[in-house]
């Protein structure tokens, strides 16, 4: 390719944008941080560059960071294995400890300084600060007609956006640790795609998007599916098109999609700059689900 060729292709792509900055401008999106583009060093630069070009276009870009390779790795480290179930940490207080460490201080610390390398300004917080995040223990029924107590786990009870607002309008981009608080002041270990899909909804976001290690929403063969909305994934699941692993995956985006988020994006973050090919150009790269 010559470099007359390259230079037309640079500035196709720039034209293709424009539409799409002029529609989002002044709208809020939800980022969900997590899968490879988390612990990959090329990825993660990656990812703050374009949280700070969507930014410096107009869009407000709120991001949520999950964390389980870190904890896993600092329990390894005190001898202490990690015990799930159901998909869901079982949280000791001893176990909490280390959540609030690797979350609210290491993880949340590092995407903030990435963020701020390129050019943005980050703020870290968890749910604790501005007691933004209510939660409330976390019980799922056992196979027993019981429920399992799983330590820790927080549940949302309510958001109070007005801590993000301010952030937004004072040129800040949030960068959210999911721990939530209780009313007696425990602290709670809450999933993070659910606390994205809530703040989606709570914050009337214009876009979800959930960086995964998968391309999007896959069918039993392996086949993306796309151009979704909550009645059809409910049809492909009853006729087990959707099935296992994909299900949990999805639960929370659908959950943000039936509360009313546009549009809702699973995508596969070891893409490079998965987060601007699926925001700002015609094709997109992963399962879009929209709220109707």
């Amino acid at each position: 390719m010559t470099l007359h060729e390259e230079a037309r292709d640079k500035a196709r792509i720039l034209a293709e944008a424009l539409p799409y900055i002029q529609r989002f401008h002044g709208r809020t999106i939800v980022i969900k941080f997590g899968g490879n583009a988390m612990t990959d060093a090329a990825l993660k630069a990656g990812f703050a560059r374009d949280v700070v070009l969507l930014k410096l276009v107009g869009m407000n870009p709120v991001v949520v960071h999950g964390g389980g390779p870190q904890i896993e790795q600092v329990l390894a480290r005190l001898g202490k294995k990690g015990e799930f179930v159901q998909g869901m940490r079982v949280t000791d207080a001893e176990t909490m400890d280390v959540v609030e460490m690797v979350l609210g201080g290491q993880v949340n610390k590092e995407v903030v300084e990435l963020i701020n390398q390129a050019g943005g300004k980050a703020v870290g917080l968890t749910g604790q600060d501005g007691a933004f995040i209510r939660a409330k223990k976390m019980l799922i029924p056992s196979q027993n007609n019981g429920t399992v107590d799983l330590g820790q786990v927080g549940d949302i009870e309510s958001i109070d956006p007005s801590v993000i607002s301010v952030l937004e309008h004072g040129g800040f981009i949030p960068v959210v640790a999911p721990i939530g608080t209780g009313a007696d002041g425990t602290t709670y270990n809450i999933n993070a795609d659910l606390v994205a899909g809530k703040l989606a909804e709570i914050l009337h976001a214009e876009k979800l998007v959930v960086l995964t290690n998968t391309p999007g929403v896959l069918d039993k063969n392996g086949k993306l599916l796309t151009g979704l909305t909550p009645r059809k994934i409910d049809d492909l699941v009853a006729k087990g098109t959707i099935s296992g692993g994909m299900l949990p995956k999805i639960g929370s985006v659908l959950d943000a999609a039936r509360a009313g988020v546009k549009s809702c994006h699973i995508i596969d973050g070891r893409v490079p700059h998965a987060l601007l090919l699926e925001v700002l150009t015609d094709q997109g790269i992963g399962t879009v689900i929209r709220s109707k």
